[in-house]
């Protein structure tokens, strides 16, 4: 699965300014307003799980990259939601360092070895410094969508 299979233009925020975006819990607010109509689960159902996996650990991994995620039992399929945060939040990330890309994914719990490979296709897409750097420059959410399709297609 692509991402693209599972991202849409509409579910991606570029918060230039920090005024939509001030912090942690902002974020996984909107990954869940965005997150619950793709998946037919009522918003705060998704909130109240993605808050309580924060609460496990933090989803921050470093490198300025935040990929919060949690399974429900009935999703009928996975979606994906990315927030852009040029300014930075705090997201308790295990570097210390400021996020400023938060990658939202969330999927049914029955398919727990297609949500692994979903962490690890958004990780190696964020692994490379110079791929993070112009996803969060990135003037608009189709720029954003244009670069990770193209991670897409080189990924064959």
């Amino acid at each position: 699965m692509r991402l693209c299979d599972i991202l849409t233009i509409d579910r991606i925020i570029v918060d230039a300014d920090g005024s939509q975006i001030p912090n942690k819990e902002a974020a996984l607010k909107k990954l869940a307003e965005l997150l619950s109509p793709a998946v037919s689960v009522p918003q705060a159902e998704v909130e109240d799980l993605l808050m309580e996996r924060e609460r496990l650990q933090s989803t921050g991994i470093g490198d300025g990259v935040a990929i919060p995620h949690t399974a429900l039992d009935h999703a009928e399929q996975q979606a994906s939601a990315l927030i852009l945060c040029t300014r930075g939040i705090d997201f308790e990330a295990i570097d210390g360092k400021r996020v400023h890309i938060v990658f939202g994914v969330v999927g049914p719990k029955r398919a727990t070895g297609e949500h692994l490979r979903t962490l690890a296709r958004i990780s190696r897409l964020l692994r490379d410094d110079h791929t993070r750097a112009r996803m969060v420059s990135a003037a608009s959410r189709e720029e954003v969508y244009g670069l990770i399709a193209a991670h897409d297609a080189s990924e064959k």
